[in-house]
């Protein structure tokens, strides 16, 4: 069972940037994709971005397009989204998850808070 881990949330000032880091535990293989998603107060979870672990496929919800970056490194199974230009609108619990090719995602780390202040 792969277990994922978030770290590198924080308080950055609008303009800023930040990277979060998604630490597997276990093994993946070629066709796990491993995405990331937010939850603002009030609001539903929505999908950030996502990447394929083996290729390195990635795409981006239109709100970060431009802006975050998502990128793996296989030697140390993590999974980083780099956030650049952050807005007081990112600001939310953000959270990796993991699934299979053809499968929803079922295995979700515990989140990281990240805040933009004004």
């Amino acid at each position: 069972q792969v277990q994922l881990r978030e770290s590198g949330g924080g308080l950055v000032q609008a303009g800023g940037s930040l990277r979060l880091s998604c630490t597997s535990s276990g093994r993946t293989i070629s066709n796990y994709i491993v995405g990331w998603f937010r939850m603002a107060p009030g609001k539903e979870r929505e999908f950030v971005a996502h990447i394929w672990w083996s290729g390195g496929s990635s795409d981006y919800a239109d709100s970060v397009k431009g802006r975050f970056t998502i990128s793996r490194d296989n030697g140390k199974n993590t999974v980083y989204l780099q956030m650049n230009s952050l807005k007081p609108e990112d600001t939310a619990v953000y959270y990796c998850a993991g699934r299979y090719a053809g499968s929803a995602y079922n295995n979700w780390g515990q989140g990281t808070q990240v805040t933009v202040s004004s």
